[in-house]
């Protein structure tokens, strides 16, 4: 499944020949972290395409923080403008929610709840 993932990751980032290593290490991370929330009665193997294909999201979501590293502000020359900071890695983030919607029917339930407070 390793290869499926990472096929589909470098299909996503397009990574440098530099890059893969670090490509690698974060499929690797990216299937650990989500067969993790499976929990015991669901294998990864019963997710079918949706497994590998949120593992490739999370992957590439990591490489693209990485390259963007969310350091630079605002920086601009001429008529060409960049602005990273906090919002930099967006692209990233919006990864990572589609991974987690892909998952969301096989995850185990967290125990999160909201709970009425008396104020």
């Amino acid at each position: 499944m390793r290869e499926t993932i990472l096929e589909l990751a470098r299909a996503i980032c397009a990574p440098t020949e530099a890059e893969e290593p670090l490509l690698e290490a974060l499929a690797s991370a990216a299937e650990a972290e989500l067969a993790s929330r499976l929990g015991t009665e669901v294998s990864p193997a019963d997710c079918g395409d949706a497994f590998p294909c949120a593992a490739a999201l999370l992957t590439a979501a990591g490489l693209l923080a990485c390259r963007t590293g969310g350091e630079a502000e605002q920086f601009t020359v001429g008529d060409v403008s960049l602005r990273t900071g906090s919002g930099g890695s967006g692209g990233a983030e919006i990864l990572r929610r589609q991974a987690e919607r892909l998952m969301a029917p096989y995850w185990q339930d967290d125990g999160f709840a909201f709970l009425e407070v008396r104020g």
